[in-house]
């Protein structure tokens, strides 16, 4: 008896031990980043994609916003992060609660990386450790701002464009003022797509 109550013991202290000899990375998700490598090649790809957006959204005019605007400055943003993903490898998206389109929906982690966002304006970027369609790999959520020029067709609902409530009767993207958080970039970086890039 007393040898099974020691080896019980020994059991759990040797337990408490590996416990506490975790690297503090261990710990949780939202502390890890990924090889410096694979974190500045996405970092930098999405500061280029926002600085896009950004630059594109400062040529709106409000006083004369249709179709054509948004094939002019929307379109090009979204089409260049599909590009970065096949490129890459990687799955590039724009999500928000408050969306459009409902392809921009976001999924459950995302939901939970947005809420972070909305929680504190200081907070610019996040890299969490996850998994996506049984494959492992880093995420990376980066906030999008909203800009005064965005308001043409994101500011009072019923100020939008006729071309976007026509368009979209399920529309959640309006409400908005300036500095306020549009949504998130999101990257999924598959570790067979990050073993290339080292």
């Amino acid at each position: 008896m007393r040898i099974c109550s020691f080896l019980s013991s020994l059991i759990l202290s040797a337990a408490v031990f590996l416990v506490g000899c975790r690297s503090p990375d261990s710990d949780s998700a939202e502390s890890q980043t990924p090889p410096d490598s694979i974190r500045q090649d996405v970092e930098q790809s999405i500061a280029s994609l926002n600085e896009m957006r950004e630059s594109l959204a400062a040529t709106i005019d409000p006083s004369a916003v249709d179709k054509r605007t948004f094939k002019r400055v929307c379109k090009p943003v979204g089409q260049r992060a599909a590009r970065l993903g096949a490129d890459r490898g990687w799955a590039v998206q724009q999500l928000a609660t408050k969306y459009r389109n409902p392809a921009h929906k976001p999924d459950e982690e995302a939901r939970r990386l947005h809420e972070a966002f909305a929680s504190s304006r200081e907070l610019t970027e996040r890299w969490i450790r996850t998994t996506r369609n049984g494959h492992e790999g880093w995420r990376y959520a980066r906030r999008i701002t909203v800009q005064s020029s965005c308001l043409a067709c994101h500011g009072p609902k019923e100020k939008r464009p006729e071309f976007v409530k026509n368009g979209y009767p399920d529309d959640r993207a309006y409400g908005f003022e300036p500095g306020d958080l549009r949504g998130i970039y999101s990257v999924f970086v598959p570790d067979t797509s990050a073993l290339r890039t080292r």
